[in-house]
């Protein structure tokens, strides 16, 4: 039993680092492809750990959230960020940053 949690457990850490990886992969090539100026995915690349486990955001991450605002729902719409954006950990960490969640 307690190898079978030993797995699970390692299972999980290494689902969590993947799925940063891909993040990060995608606001990095957001960045190289430019983009609007206004909106700039790359900058929320802070809240990376809030959005995908639901730790608490950085006041930092807080501070790009909000000068991003206005781009949630075109970055709910792209392909590469909707799972992201339209995630409840999202959600929690708009709510931690004082912000509220857009209806798009």
């Amino acid at each position: 039993a307690a190898r079978t949690f030993a797995i699970k457990r390692k299972s999980s850490h290494m689902a969590k680092a993947a799925a940063m990886l891909v993040l990060v992969a995608l606001v990095v090539a957001a960045m190289a492809t430019g983009g609007a100026a206004q909106c700039n995915a790359g900058s929320l690349a802070v809240c990376t750990s809030p959005i995908i486990s639901g730790t608490p955001p950085s006041k930092t991450c807080c501070n790009n959230l909000k000068s991003q605002r206005g781009c949630f729902c075109k970055f709910a719409r792209n392909p590469a960020y909707s799972s992201y954006i339209n995630s409840r950990n999202a959600g929690k960490t708009l709510t931690s940053c004082g912000i509220a969640v857009p209806k798009c």
